[in-house]
Parts: structure tokens; sequence; C-alpha cells
């Protein structure tokens, strides 16, 4: 892929509109925080001083717009006491370069580093830098300078209010995680009726545990409906796909494959009425006749062996759900967590208890192949040099420049030349449309003032369709904001789309000269999956040799690591696949055949863990040898496929051949389980594998199969083609 084509790719998606659902019932709220803070301080005070406290209510009010899992007036506060401690701070600094560009400097780069406490947490520690550059040109002394702070801090409490008067479907958020989690393992039941070796992809999952954890305050008003169903979402998965696995379950045809099927398909119905109860709090029909088909029947029963034990284990957990589709969420109804009280719920640090996570999340990010680190180095010079050459222009507007650098950069390349194609199309329709209004009305504070609610509140509607069409009506507010102010839009336009064009140009020159490309680290994320995935099947391995609680535990562990390392490798190919640059250690064909290989590797582990035996069952000794076998081989391996070497897997073919002169197999599923495994496992070592002759010629291969694919691609999109 290379540049000319890749821009191509970026324009498109920075033009895109998201399919998502709009929330304008928030938007009104939130626009409605905006619209009171400017009233008063136009009616109280100054236009300048309204200018403030409607970035602050601006800024505090997108902020909780960002995906988070803490209480919305919480990050509304938060972001007014950031933004107002950043315009004191700046203020202190600013009038001459030798202090206030060291300042900024380091301010951008904290703001950066942010990105290590996720997206979140950067994209408003960014919304500080802007505040930082705009409002030290308004106050005149230092008195004035903390009216101006305290001023945008209402802003951030105004929201906070609002919030907390009127709320707006509380917990949604967290409601939508878990119905989307129970709706994914519904849909792969689904799947699993029609190719019953489908992979599941487990980030629904990931995301209603995070979502999850609360804190105390948030544990004693949490509805009871989000205590239990994800817990039984994740029982479900690994006996469904055991269930319809032709290898541990039930036949590949006849009617154990049709009871299966049946069975499979009742699930998906009663994981779907829970997923409405959840999202909508109230009960759900569960599908006609839904009990017959779960009810095993002692006599007439066609499944054997594990896919009966499979069929009967579903059947249990199905019924828990059952209740819980039919209660609604009502308090006498819903599942009560199980262990001890300090266990009931997953602990979120508290605001004032998050330094300790803080650090320990910056720390590992400080390191010069970080991207994260990388992202902190190119907003401090974006934002310090953009200063530089806005403060040598002959505009008053100066600052556009660097905070359209700081709000388009993104710690990976296609999102940060997206957004730049985005802000400078948004902001060209938006001065436009801003212009032509302003035109029409003629100058008056409180009409610009009633039209930059208005576009504060199509903004905040269209967050989510898409960063172009929210950035066009952000960029009407400021003009309007600025003709409150008394500014003339007859500067502040063409001011505006210049500095604008500067910005994003900068933003996205600071990647090229300053990148973070993924396409070289994805060996490095594959062996950390590898990894990860050897740990978790040795896991599991143990809990058959001793099935004791701690080995449970330790499952459990290795299973969310494995998760993580999954997402982790995930979210590092879909970046590496839109970089305009070559293939470093692993063609785009070895990565697609090594994902496949270990998805069956993560997928035999988990139909194992689905009949790994209770504590009073026999122990299977054999299993401990092959446990320790398989994560000494993958461990080697995952550093083979670092530095480029064939993997071997010499310690699990003699574990295995050592288990068949064992006396019995114990359990048919575990043997079979860890057969797949190493079929996994060498197709993996298939796809990783090369001679010295293959690796000089691979990136050749790969460069003339990336032609051909774009040679095809124009040829489908030319004249003929178009025409219909």
């Amino acid at each position: 892929m290379r540049w000319l084509r890749t821009f191509g790719e970026v324009v498109r998606s920075g033009l895109t509109i998201e399919e998502t659902r709009l929330e304008p019932l928030l938007a009104l709220r939130t626009a409605a925080g905006v619209a009171i803070v400017i009233g008063l301080a136009l009616w109280l005070v100054s236009p300048a001083y309204a200018a403030s406290a409607a970035l602050g209510a601006y800024s505090a009010g997108g902020a909780t717009f960002q995906r988070t899992w803490r209480p919305r007036k919480v990050i509304a506060l938060g972001a007014g006491a950031g933004l107002a401690l950043s315009t004191f701070v700046g203020y202190l600094a600013a009038g001459r370069l030798v202090t206030f560009l060291p300042l900024l400097a380091v301010w951008a780069f904290a703001a950066g580093m942010a990105w290590a406490l996720g997206s979140t947490a950067g994209i408003v520690a960014a919304t500080t830098v802007g505040s930082m550059l705009v409002t030290i040109t308004l106050p005149t002394s230092v008195g004035r300078a903390l009216e101006h702070a305290g001023v945008i801090a209402l802003g951030g409490v105004a929201q906070a209010v609002l919030i907390l008067l009127f709320p707006v479907r509380r917990w949604g958020a967290h409601r939508d995680a878990l119905a989307d989690a129970l709706a994914a393992v519904a849909d792969h039941a689904r799947r699993l009726r029609h190719d019953p070796t489908a992979p599941f992809e487990p980030e629904p999952l990931m995301t209603a545990r995070d979502a999850a954890a609360v804190t105390p305050s948030q544990a004693r008003t949490r509805p009871p409906v989000l205590h239990g169903p994800r817990g039984l979402a994740e029982r479900i998965l690994p006996v469904i796909a055991a269930l319809a696995d032709p290898d541990v379950g039930a036949p590949a045809e006849g009617p154990g494959r049709d009871r299966a099927r049946e069975l499979l398909d009742a699930a998906a119905g009663v994981l779907d009425a829970a997923a409405r109860t959840v999202r909508r709090g109230t009960p759900a029909e569960v599908p006609a006749g839904t009990s017959e088909v779960l009810h095993v029947d002692e006599e007439h029963e066609v499944l054997e062996g594990p896919a009966r034990q499979a069929a009967e284990r579903l059947v249990e957990l199905l019924g828990e759900v059952v209740e819980i589709a039919g209660s609604g969420g009502a308090r006498d109804k819903a599942p009560t967590p199980q262990g001890p009280a300090s266990a009931q719920y997953m602990v979120r640090p508290t605001m004032f208890r998050l330094l300790p996570v803080v650090v320990r999340a910056v720390r590992p990010e400080l390191r010069r192949d970080s991207p994260v680190f990388r992202h902190a180095v190119r907003l401090a010079a974006v934002a310090t040099l953009g200063y530089l050459i806005a403060s040598r222009l002959p505009l008053d507007h100066g600052y556009w420049a660097p905070i359209a650098s700081v709000m388009v950069l993104r710690p990976d390349f296609h999102r940060t030349y997206a957004r730049a194609v985005a802000r400078l199309a948004g902001t060209l329709a938006g001065v436009a449309l801003a212009t032509g209004t302003v035109r029409a009305l003629g100058p008056d504070a409180h009409v610009f003032g009633a039209l930059a609610v208005v576009s504060v509140a199509l903004s905040y509607t269209l967050v989510r369709t898409g960063y172009a069409y929210s950035q066009c009506f952000t960029a009407a507010y400021v003009v309007f904001l600025l003709g409150m102010g008394g500014q003339a839009w007859g500067q502040t336009v063409p001011e505006r789309v210049v500095l604008t064009l500067i910005g994003g140009a900068l933003a996205m020159l600071a990647y090229v000269v300053f990148p973070a490309w993924e396409t070289p680290r994805l060996p490095g994320r594959l062996g950390d999956w590898l990894a990860a995935n050897g740990r978790y099947a040795a896991a599991v391995l143990r809990s058959y040799a001793e099935p004791t609680r701690e080995h449970r535990a330790d499952m459990r562990r290795a299973l969310l690591a494995s998760r993580e390392a999954r997402a982790a490798w995930q979210e590092a190919y879909d970046q590496a696949r839109q970089e305009p640059v070559r293939p470093r250690g692993l063609t785009s064909r070895e990565a697609e055949e090594a994902e496949e290989a270990l998805k069956g590797f993560d997928r035999a582990a988990m139909v194992m863990e689905s009949h790994v035996p209770q504590g009073d069952s026999r122990f299977a000794p054999e299993a401990e040898r092959l446990a320790e076998a398989l994560e000494a081989d993958t461990a080697q391996a995952a550093v083979d496929v670092r530095e480029h070497r064939n993997p071997d897997w010499g310690r699990v073919e003699e574990a295995l051949h050592a288990w068949e002169g064992a006396a019995g197999d114990r359990s048919p599923v575990l043997r079979r389980g860890a057969e797949l495994q190493k079929r996994a496992l060498e197709d993996l070592a298939t796809a990783v594998s090369r001679t010295p002759l293959e690796r000089d010629v691979g990136s050749a291969r790969e460069e003339q199969r990336v032609r051909a694919a774009v040679a095809a691609e124009d040829d489908r999109s030319g004249p003929g083609h178009r025409g219909g």
C-alpha cells in the first residue's frame, strides 16, 4: 500500500458517515448547559466572560460524550477543573516566549502521555492544551485570569448539575455494553449452527468486563440486572463451542447434529431476550417452544458422551438466563453475586485514588518505541512549533493553528490523517455556513449567542456520526462565539480556514517525521498473543491434572490475559493494514494465516475448558506434562516469531507421544483437544516459517500481490462498472 492510495482511503474514512444511534436528549441537555452559562455571562458580566464560560461548558460537555464508565458528572467536573487550571497557569507564563513555550511543551507532552490511561483521558487532556492557547489572550491581569479560570470551571459545574438534575439513561452505557456481550454470544450460537468451528471475537465480553468495574458509590446504585448476566455469558460461551464441535461434541451429521442445532438456536433466542431485558430494563418475551427444546430427556436424548454433558450444562445455564429475561431486572429476582461482600463487584478506583493507577499506566510507556510516548513528543512539538509559526503571522487568532494540530493528532497514523482531512472539510463547511448566516442577520451579540447554542446542539448530536460533520457545527460555533465577542466575521473566517490548514498540515507532517508504525511490530504482537495463548492452554490442562480452586483462578487470569493479547494484536494488525509502509518480517498473507491458526488454538483450549472436571473428580496426571511442554514451547516460539526464526514444537510432540502409552485416557475431550491444539500449532509454524530464499523474496512477493489487488480494484471501479 503506497502513500497515494493510502491517502485516498484516508479521505474516504474522514468523510464517511458512521451509522450509529443518535442521542438527541443528551445533546439537548449538554447544549442547555452551554446556553445557561452564555446567557448568564452576557446578562451579568460581558461578552468576553461569556466566551470563557462557553469554552468551559462546551469542552466539559464534549468530554461527557467520550466512552467512559465513570459517572458523566464526574467527567464534566474533571474536565472543567483541568480547563480552568490550564488557563490560569498558561496566563502566568504568557507574555514571554521563554516562559510560555516550555510550559506549553511540557503541558502538551503530559496531555499526550494521558493516552496511556485511555482515549477519554487523552482527548480531555488535549482540550486543556487548546484552552491554554485560547484563553490566555482574554485576561489582562492575574486577578482577571483567576476570574476567567473560575468562569471556565463554572461551565463544567453547570454541566454536572444538569446531569444530576436531568439524568438521561442512567447506566445506559453499562447496559449497552452488557447487552452487546449477550447479543454477541447469541450471534455466535447462531453461527455455530452452520459453521461448528466458527471463531468468537471476545471484544464485547472484554468491554462488558471493563464496564462491570465500579466504584463503591456506583456499586450501591447499580441496577440488579447488571450483576450476573456477564458471568453467565462467559460460562455459556465454551459450552456452546463444545456442543457444536464435531470432534468433541455433537456428530457432524444425523439426529445428534440436528439436536445440537435446536439447542444452539434456543440458546440464541434466550440470550437475545436477556439482552433486550438488560438494555431496556423491562421483561422480555422468551421465544415460544424454548422450554420444550431445553429439556434433556433421560430416555430419548440422542446426544451421548461429552455432547450430552455439554447439552445438560447448557440447559442448566440457560435456565438462569430465562429468569433474567423474565424478571426485567426486578430486585427480588436479579441474580446475586457469589462470594464475600468484598468480592461482589470489581473495584474501580475513585477519582481521588487514581494517582497510583496513573503512575502504573504511564511508567511502562516512557520508552522511545512506545506509541504513546511518540504521540506525546509529536504533540509537544506541533503545539510549540504551531504557536511559534502563528505568532509570526499577521493574524489575530494564530492560536487556531496549534489547536488544530493538537485536536487532530492521535497515536496512530490513520486516525491522525483522517481527522486532519475531516477537520479541514468540516471547518470549510462550517465557516461558510456561519458566514452566510452572519451576513444575513447582521451583528448582534444576543443573536450570535443563540446561534452558538444551536450550533453546539447540532455538534453534540452529530458527534458520533463522523468527525467532519460534528466539526462543521463546531466551526460555526466558534465563528458565532467570536462574533458575540465583537470580532468581525470578515476577519475571523479566512483566518480560521488558513490556520486550520496549517495546523492540520503540521500534524500530518509530524507523524511522517516521527512515526509510530505498527507494521514492524506485528511479529512482536503475534509472539505476545502466542505466549499468552500458551499460558491459557497450560492453565486449562493443569485444571485437568489437578482440579483445584487455585488452578481455576489461574485459568481465568490466563484467559483474560489471552484476550488482551488478542485484542492488542487485532488493533495492531488493523492499523498496519492502513499504513503506507512495506511489511517487515510478516507479510499480510502470513499474518492472516497465523491469526487463523491461533484462533483455532484458542478455540481448542476453550472447548477443553467447558469440560474441566470439578474439585471432587479424578486427577488426570498425564495433562501436567503436556501443560509444561506446551507452555515452554509456546514461550520459546514467541521469541522465535519475534526474531524471525522458525518455531519448533519438540516438547509438545514428546509429551503427546508419551501420553499415547499411558494407561487409558480419563477424558476424551482432553485428548482430542490436545490433538486440535497440536494441529493449530503446526498450522502456525507453516504460516510463519520460511526458508532463507523465501525471506529474501518475501517482500517482493508481497509487493506484487498488493499491486495486483490494486489493479483489480481499479478495474472494478472503471467506467463500465460505475455505469452498472
